[in-house]
C-alpha cells in the first residue's frame, strides 16, 4: 500500500501497488480525463510526478510524450504505477470540467500591499474630567493624525465604540476609516471578473491575500441579450433600462458576497474593499456611464482610466464606506478584464513573442513582440457557451465534453461521467475536429457521407449518441457553421496581431490561452480546426481565468494596481473591422 496525493486538488488515499494511478484517482474521486479506457492512446490523463517513485515510461508513453514532458516528469496516469508514496501534480486539462473549475484559479502569488488594513484600537472611556468626542478620541488611540471616517460609519460610531467596550478594529483605508469591527476581526476583500455571459467572484482575507472562497454564477444581463451589443442598443432605449441593467448586475454580486461570506462564516458588512474588472461595454453598464458611444464607430469609451467609488453608490451591499475600485480600460472592445489577464499572466514581462488569448463571447488578444504590446477584440460569439448549438449545454453534468474517433467506435466523455444529455463547448470543439480528422467534414466545413451522418427533417446531422426512448444527440450542419464564425474571428485577430508587427505565426514563442472555455478545450483540436495556430504543443500554456486572478492581484496589492495603469497605457489596439479586406479574409478564417 502506498500513500497518493493528487494536487491541487486536494485528494490523497492509500492505492495499492497493482493500482495504476488511474485507479487510484477514480478510487480517490479525482475525475482525469479518459477517453480511451486506460490503454494509453488518448493523451488525456497526464500527470507530474513531484515526488517518490513510480515505474518506468512505457512505450506509449514514449510514443505519447515528449523528451522534455518525461524529463520534468509527465506520465500517463493509465500507464504508472507507484512504487513509494508519490505526490502528483495534476494539470488542469487533465481534469474534466467540474473539478477543472474548483482548480484552476491561480492563488495570488504577490506580498500583500492592501489598500485596506486593519488596526486594533483601545480606547479610554470619556470622563467628565475627560470630555473627549468620539472621533478625536479613535484616532488618538490609533496613534495617527486625525483623518477621515466615512459618513455612515460616523453614525454608527458612538453606539460601536459602547458595545465594543471601546475596544475596536478599524479598517483604516489611506486615511479614511471605511469600517468599524470587533476586535480581531477578519477584514476581506472581493474579486470579480464579470464575463458576457459569466461571473466569477473570489472572497480574499486582506491581510494575507489568501484565497478563502471562490463561486460562479451567470450574468443576469443575458436577459438583455447574449452579446454586449444587445444589451448596449437596450440600455440606450431608455433610463429605465440603463437602470434595470445595472441593478441586475449589482443585486447579482451582492448576493455573490453574501454566499461567499457564509461559506466562511462571516458577514457581507467585512468586505471593505471591492476590485471588479470587465469588459468596456460590462464596465459602462455597471458604473451607468453612456454606452451608447460604444455601439457606434469609432467606438469611444466614456472612461479608460481606473475608477474608485462608495460600494453604496451603486448599490453593492458590503462594508458602509467599502469602496470599488474598476481596473483601467484600454479601448471601447478591450476593456478591464483585459488589463487584468494581462496583469495576470504577466505578458509585459515576457522576452520572447508571446500571445495571449482570454477566450469568451467575447474574447481578447494581445501579442507582446520585443516589449511592444497591441490588443484586439474579437465577436466570437456564445457557441463556445454552447449556445445556438442544437444539443448545446454549458459544462455541466452530463454535458459531452471530449470526444474521440476510433477506428471501430466514437469514444465521448461526459462531465461527471454521467449519462450524455447535450454537448458543451469543448465537445463541440472535439465533435468538430474528429470530422475533420476523418473527412467526414470538408475545408468547408461541408458534412460528407458517413454511417452516422443522416437526414433530419432536411437538416443534414452527425449522430454522437443514440437514445431509448429520445431524440439522438447529434450535431448538425448548422451547429457546424456556428463553430466556424466562432473560431474564425479568434483566428483573424491572432492573423492580424502577427501582421501588424511583420511577424508569421511561426514566430510565437509562446501562446497562453486564459478564461473558463481557454481552460477546458482541447489544444490539439483548436489547432485542428484552424481557431489556433499549428504550432508545438509545447507553446501552449492553459491558464485559467486569469482575469480573476488579475482581479485578486489588484485587490490585495497598490503595486499591482499601478502595474494595471501602466499596462493600460502601454498595451496598443488594433480595430478588427478597419483590417483590409475584412471580409475576404474572414471567409478564409472560416476554413477547416
Amino acid at each position: 500500500m502506498f500513500n497518493v496525493d493528487f494536487e491541487p486538488v486536494g485528494r490523497r488515499g492509500a492505492c495499492t501497488s497493482d493500482q495504476s494511478l488511474l485507479d487510484c484517482a477514480r478510487q480517490l474521486s479525482v475525475d482525469l480525463v479518459s477517453l480511451c479506457g486506460g490503454i494509453g492512446n488518448c493523451q488525456h490523463c497526464k500527470v507530474q510526478v513531484i515526488s517518490g517513485r513510480v515505474t518506468k515510461p512505457t512505450l506509449e508513453e514514449e510514443a505519447s510524450l515528449s523528451k522534455s514532458e518525461l524529463e520534468q516528469g509527465y506520465r500517463l496516469a493509465c500507464q504508472t504505477y507507484a512504487l513509494s508514496d508519490v505526490k502528483l501534480h495534476v494539470p488542469p486539462e487533465s481534469l474534466t470540467a467540474l473539478q477543472r473549475t474548483q482548480v484552476e484559479g491561480l492563488e495570488v502569488d504577490v506580498p500583500p500591499e492592501p489598500p485596506v488594513r486593519g488596526v486594533e484600537a483601545h480606547l479610554s472611556a470619556p470622563t467628565l474630567d475627560t470630555p473627549i468626542s468620539d472621533d478625536v478620541n479613535l484616532w488618538a488611540s490609533i496613534g495617527l493624525p486625525a483623518g477621515t471616517i466615512d459618513f455612515q460609519v460616523q453614525q454608527e460610531l458612538s453606539r460601536k465604540l459602547r458595545d465594543l467596550n471601546w475596544n475596536v478594529n478599524v479598517a483604516l483605508r489611506g486615511t479614511e476609516i471605511v469600517a468599524i469591527g470587533a476586535p480581531g476581526t477578519q477584514w476581506l476583500g472581493l474579486a470579480v471578473d464579470i464575463g458576457t455571459t459569466k461571473i466569477a467572484g473570489y472572497l480574499l482575507d486582506m491581510e494575507t491575500g489568501k484565497t478563502l472562497a471562490s463561486k460562479g454564477l451567470m450574468n443576469p444581463q443575458i436577459s438583455y441579450g447574449e452579446d454586449v451589443i444587445s444589451r448596449i442598443v437596450a440600455s440606450s432605449k431608455s433610463v429605465e433600462n440603463a437602470a434595470k441593467l445595472q441593478a441586475l448586475l449589482t443585486e447579482a454580486l451582492s448576493q455573490l458576497a453574501a454566499d461567499l461570506c457564509a461559506e466562511i462564516h462571516s458577514e457581507p458588512t467585512n468586505i471593505v474593499e471591492a476590485v471588479v474588472v470587465g469588459n468596456t461595454a460590462i464596465h459602462h453598464l455597471f458604473l451607468r456611464l453612456p454606452v451608447k458611444p460604444l455601439g457606434m464607430a469609432p467606438y469611444i469609451p466614456t472612461v479608460r482610466s481606473s475608477v474608485d467609488l462608495k460600494a453604496r453608490e451603486i448599490g453593492l451591499k458590503i462594508a458602509a464606506g467599502a469602496y470599488i475600485h474598476l481596473l483601467p480600460n484600454i479601448a471601447g472592445y478591450v476593456g478591464a478584464d483585459h488589463v487584468a489577464m494581462l496583469l495576470a499572466t504577466r505578458i509585459a514581462e515576457a522576452e520572447k513573442t508571446t500571445l495571449a488569448i482570454d477566450i469568451g463571447t467575447n474574447t481578447e488578444i494581445c501579442l507582446n513582440h520585443g516589449g511592444h504590446m497591441t490588443s484586439v477584440s474579437c465577436a466570437s460569439g456564445p457557441a463556445f457557451e454552447g449556445a445556438h448549438i442544437k444539443f448545446g449545454m454549458r459544462a455541466a453534468p452530463g454535458a459531452i465534453e471530449h470526444v474521440r474517433f476510433s477506428p471501430d467506435r466514437l469514444e465521448i466523455q461526459t462531465i461527471g461521467g454521467e449519462a450524455p444529455v447535450g454537448i458543451c463547448g469543448s465537445g463541440l470543439l472535439d465533435v468538430v475536429a474528429q470530422l475533420r480528422l476523418h473527412h467526414v467534414l470538408d475545408r468547408n466545413g461541408r458534412m460528407g457521407t458517413h454511417s452516422l451522418v443522416r437526414s433530419n427533417n432536411g437538416a443534414t446531422e452527425f449522430v454522437l449518441v443514440e437514445r431509448e426512448g429520445q431524440d439522438p444527440i447529434t450535431i448538425s450542419q448548422k451547429d457546424v457553421r456556428e463553430l466556424q464564425l466562432a473560431k474564425a474571428a479568434i483566428r483573424l485577430g491572432i492573423q492580424a496581431l502577427v501582421i501588424a508587427e511583420g511577424l508569421t505565426e511561426q514566430d510565437i514563442d509562446e501562446v497562453i490561452i486564459a478564461g473558463a472555455f481557454g481552460t477546458f478545450i482541447d489544444v490539439q483540436s483548436a489547432i485542428t480546426i484552424g481557431m489556433l495556430p499549428s504550432l508545438p504543443l509545447e507553446r501552449f500554456k492553459q491558464v485559467g481565468n486569469a482575469a480573476g486572478t488579475g482581479a485578486r492581484l489588484a485587490l490585495i496589492s497598490l503595486s499591482q494596481r499601478a502595474k494595471a495603469q501602466q499596462i493600460a497605457e502601454k498595451d496598443g489596439y488594433i480595430e478588427l473591422a478597419a483590417v483590409p479586406n475584412f471580409n475576404r479574409k474572414f471567409a478564409e478564417a472560416t476554413y477547416l
